[in-house]
Formats: structure tokens, sequence, C-alpha cells
């Protein structure tokens, strides 16, 4: 089977010695037809990967900013199919950079039921989604799926916690494919300081079980947090510190508010990524 955009993307990354950036948005947050926009603005500004969150009304993993990014969206009529009609539109213009869907259960379920078994697989694969994230899809329950998704070239991402013991982190390798995401923070998102000693000390024992690479998010802020995990992670994931940024700001300033935001985090990662190389 041929390689995943996502797969490509990080070999090219690894053999250039990159560490990939990966922001996450709330499709449809601040306003209901900005996201194609900002997903080109922040390929510009030198993003590898994008992490659009599907709204949801009850988004368990999400601390109160994301949670209220959701809320607006719902409230501006974005579901499951208008995200898949945003890749779509980016896709018109760029077939390159990987796009990830993170959300929960509920709305894909929803989505199946009302178009049938196996349309979300496939209407996925035909807007040019390359990744999906569900929180609340145990490995254990998700072989068929994740054997289904890969049948449309797209890669199931999987969260691993400080928490997680050697068996999740198997669990996870048999079923995860194109890179795993480790929560860098006991908690919801935008929580807490981020210890970096304690992401460094953990990824190697994550690596014994998992092949694949291994993103860190949860509690990256700025430029200095993003080099300091940059140094030991294979990808920087960054999503409340955004949503702060261009929540409440006017239509015409929200693009460039990340493209601002994003030169700066991949500055900071490409310096890191200098350092490690001498």
């Amino acid at each position: 089977m041929s390689s995943s955009r996502i797969e490509t993307t990080f070999a090219a990354l690894q053999a250039a010695g990159r560490t990939a950036l990966i922001p996450y948005v709330t499709a449809g947050f601040p306003f209901a037809d900005i996201t194609p926009a900002l997903m080109h603005g922040m390929v510009e500004a030198g993003v590898d990967v994008i992490e659009l969150g599907v709204p949801f009304s009850d988004p368990m993993a999400d601390g109160p900013v994301i949670q209220k990014a959701g809320e607006k969206a719902l409230a501006l009529g974005i579901g499951l199919a208008q995200v898949l009609d945003m890749v779509r539109t980016f896709r018109q213009r760029n077939q390159a950079t990987p796009v990830v869907l993170m959300g929960y259960a509920n709305p894909l379920e929803r989505y199946e039921q009302q178009r049938g078994k196996g349309s979300f697989a496939r209407d996925a694969q035909a807007a040019g989604v390359d990744g999906l994230l569900i929180v609340d899809y145990p490995p254990e329950e998700c072989e068929e799926f994740a054997a289904e998704l890969r049948a449309h070239g797209i890669d199931l991402i999987f969260l691993l916690a400080p928490t997680s013991t050697p068996e999740r982190m198997q669990q996870v390798a048999r079923v995860a494919s194109g890179y795993v995401y480790y929560v860098s923070l006991k908690g919801v998102t935008g929580s807490g300081a981020l210890d970096t000693a304690e992401v460094a000390a953990k990824l190697p024992l994550i690596r014994e079980h998992v092949k694949i690479p291994v993103g860190v998010g949860f509690g990256i802020r700025d430029a200095a947090t993003a080099q300091a995990i940059g140094r030991v992670a294979d990808a920087v994931v960054i999503g409340s510190r955004l949503i702060q940024l261009i929540d409440g700001q006017p239509h015409e300033r929200v693009v460039g508010i990340t493209v601002d935001f994003m030169r700066q985090i991949r500055k900071a990662l490409d310096t890191a990524s200098d350092e490690n190389k001498r």
C-alpha cells in the first residue's frame, strides 16, 4: 500500500532533521468561513500537519478555551459535514499538507447513522483527510475501524498520557499509524505548566513500544516551550494558545495573527533542530 501523506511528511522532516509543527484549530472558529484561509496561512508560515477540531457539545478532553471555540462553531452551524467541506476547499489549492480531524465519537457515529455504515471513511478520503484522532475511541475497540480507515489511506492517531502503562503503549502501537500524540500533562487542553524534563524522560519509554513518530501537545504556549519540546519530540502540537490569540479578533486580522505566531514557533523549532545537528 502506498504511504500516507502523514508518513511522507514525517519521513521528509526526519531526513532533514526537523521537528514537525502541528497547529490545532477548531473548524469554523472564530468565523464559519475562515478555516480554509487560515489553513493556507499556516502552511505559508511553515506548519507541517494541520489538526482540525470537529466541534462537539461535550468535549471532555478539552479545557475552557477549546470548549468555548467549539460552542461558537456549533452555534455557527459547523458539524462534521461542514468540516469535510472545508478540507475539500483547502485541497483545491494544496495537495501536500496532511490534515488530521480531531474530535469525539458522537459526531462520527451520527454521520454514519445518517449516511450509512462506511460513509465516513469514504467521504473523508474523497475530501482529502489524512488522519483521524477520536479522543474517546480506545485502541482495543478500534482494530476494525483502523483497518477500514487505512484501506481509505487515512491514519488513525491515538493519545498517550503521562499515566499510560507499557501495556497501553503496546495496544496503541498495534493499531496506530501516522503518529501518536503524547499528552504532556494530566488534565485537559491548555491546563497547567509543562515540565519539559518529564517529557524528555518519558519519550524514550514510549519509543520502546511505539515505532512511529511521537508528537507532544497540551501546555505548549510559546516559542520557548516549543523549542524545548522540539529538541526531544518528533512533532510539537499547539492549540489552546492559538485559539486564545484569535478569539475576539476581527475577521480581517485572524489569518495574519495566526501566521505571525506560527512563524515564531517554526523559527524556534528550526533553531532547536540546528542545535541538535551540531
